[in-house]
């Protein structure tokens, strides 16, 4: 059973559902694109400043969890409102 929260996302694409311990999940819609030397670009379009690249989609995928983890934590901790780099 999943536990929703009691008010609605803001936008779209990102949703904040909680599970059955309180535990966070968010769901985020991440845009991957391939550029002219091949190389795959993913970018997290409700979080400014949240990109990344990687050779393969697989790559990518993993490292884009990683800065979601990262500026999803830097925007908690340190009470901004983004992670530009």
């Amino acid at each position: 059973m999943v536990a929703r929260p009691m008010t609605k996302p803001t936008n779209n694409t990102q949703e904040i559902i909680y599970t059955k311990n309180m535990t966070k999940i968010y769901n985020n819609t991440v845009l991957i694109e391939q550029d002219e030397d091949g190389i795959y670009v993913a970018k997290v379009s409700d979080i400014p400043g949240c990109y990344t690249q990687g050779k393969t989609v697989e790559q990518v995928m993993e490292r884009i969890k990683e800065a979601i983890e990262v500026c999803k934590s830097s925007i908690e901790q340190d009470h901004i409102s983004d992670c530009r780099f």
